[in-house]
């Protein structure tokens, strides 16, 4: 077992970086009575904050040859192509002092061109895509980039309050060097019409809903293929990308 010390070191010698971090008034509530499902997700008792130890800074490795090429591609699924407009989403994973993380495993999940998912639990009356699962991974590199051709997601409505419905986005899941370190968000588009209604955008605190932004990115789009949109996920610090869990971003 590693015991941590005060310096941010260990009995074992192993040395725990130490982070900026977000300013609290910028931070994702667990509870918004506007997002009723919060009712009963957030916890009823304060957080406790547990000390990274060896499981914690180390863990499984996903290998080269686990995550493929053909899993950043959501548009060719079962032998053919999904149906809508293609875009290209790209990015980087940064630490809280600009610095990039590679090596961690971003998942991607979303709702199909017409706003369903391939799910049992989604029964509203949009069609279903056969060549789209809605569903992919890659690996950042080097420089913490990562990149995912897709489908922008469509709409669609939710029982949260009368005549509710999701602005388009796509949902991201990050782990770190273990599998404890995880953190779950959403990319929104720019301008979306819903953005007003939508209590999940709005829990965000407002100085910080930019963050969940993408950038149309004209230089990234690609002739006659693909639209493009840039969006950089922050992990720490006075920068951070709002996470839907309640934590610091221990994803590094």
């Amino acid at each position: 077992m590693t015991r941590s010390t005060s310096d941010g070191g260990s009995e074992s010698g192993l040395v725990l970086p130490r982070y900026l971090q977000e300013d609290p008034a910028l931070r994702v509530p667990v509870a918004f009575p506007d997002y009723r499902s919060t009712g009963l997700r957030a916890p009823l008792r304060t957080p406790v904050d547990l000390p990274h130890r060896l499981t914690e800074v180390t863990g499984p490795v996903l290998g080269a040859d686990r995550v493929t090429a053909a899993d950043a591609d959501l548009t060719v699924r079962t032998g053919g192509e999904a149906v809508g407009q293609r875009i290209l989403v790209h990015g980087r994973v940064l630490d809280s002092d600009g610095r990039p993380v590679p090596d961690a495993l971003v998942e991607v999940w979303q709702a199909n061109a017409a706003g369903r998912y391939r799910h049992v639990v989604d029964t509203w009356p949009a069609p279903l895509d056969p060549h789209f699962d809605g569903l992919g991974r890659v690996v950042t590199d080097s420089l913490g980039r990562y990149e995912f051709l897709t489908v922008k997601p469509g709409a669609y409505p939710w029982g949260n309050h009368h005549n509710a419905w999701r602005p388009a986005h796509i949902h991201f899941s990050l782990f770190g060097r273990a599998f404890p370190q995880r953190l779950v968000t959403q990319m929104y588009f720019p301008d979306d019409p819903l953005f007003g209604q939508d209590p999940i955008f709005n829990a965000i605190p407002p100085a910080a809903r930019h963050r969940a932004i993408s950038r149309f990115s004209l230089e990234r789009t690609q002739d006659n293929w693909a639209l493009a949109f840039e969006w950089d996920i922050v992990l720490r610090g006075t920068g951070q990308t709002p996470f839907e869990t309640d934590d610091d971003g221990d994803v590094a």
